[in-house]
């Protein structure tokens, strides 16, 4: 019984990894794709890059964000954020920006299912700096990006 357990173990971290290593391989090869598009100056599209912090707890860690426009007038938005020295998750978001002075704002709610249930962000942006608050149930904190340099 105690193998069985043992191997069981074994294969949760081994398929663990593989997810992760998995949705970052794809992560990072949009994003090296999305680094030969032209970094436009009149809408929140193209790569972001930064670090998120939680309020709850202190932790932070690297943040990085490919943005896309959706025929609908929105945008989705693909974030990797890494926590710890090993540990990355990636998260997809909508957003539905309005226009304000020097840029736009946005706030929505997503789903994020599981434990974790509604997330909730308010943030804004201009073509060259972007910042969100966020909530859910396990955290709060703020998510704070810049364009990438070239």
């Amino acid at each position: 019984m105690l193998d069985q357990m043992k191997n069981f173990g074994v294969s949760a971290l081994v398929l663990g990894w593989l997810v992760c290593v998995t949705g970052c391989s794809t992560f990072n090869r949009d994003w090296q794709v999305a680094a030969t598009q032209p970094t436009p100056t009149d809408s929140l599209a193209g790569r972001w890059e930064g670090k998120w912090v939680s309020a709850h707890n202190g932790h932070s860690g690297r943040l990085r964000a490919i943005i896309r426009p959706t025929p609908d007038g929105q945008y989705e938005v693909n974030y990797h954020a890494n926590y710890g020295l090993i540990f990355s998750f990636g998260m997809p978001m909508h957003l539905a920006p309005q226009p304000a002075p020097g840029g736009w704002t946005f706030s929505g709610t997503e789903n994020l299912g599981g434990i974790y249930g509604n997330y909730n962000y308010d943030g804004k942006a201009s073509p060259t700096n972007f910042f969100s608050t966020y909530k859910a149930r396990l955290d709060h904190g703020t998510f704070q990006m810049t364009r990438p340099q070239p």
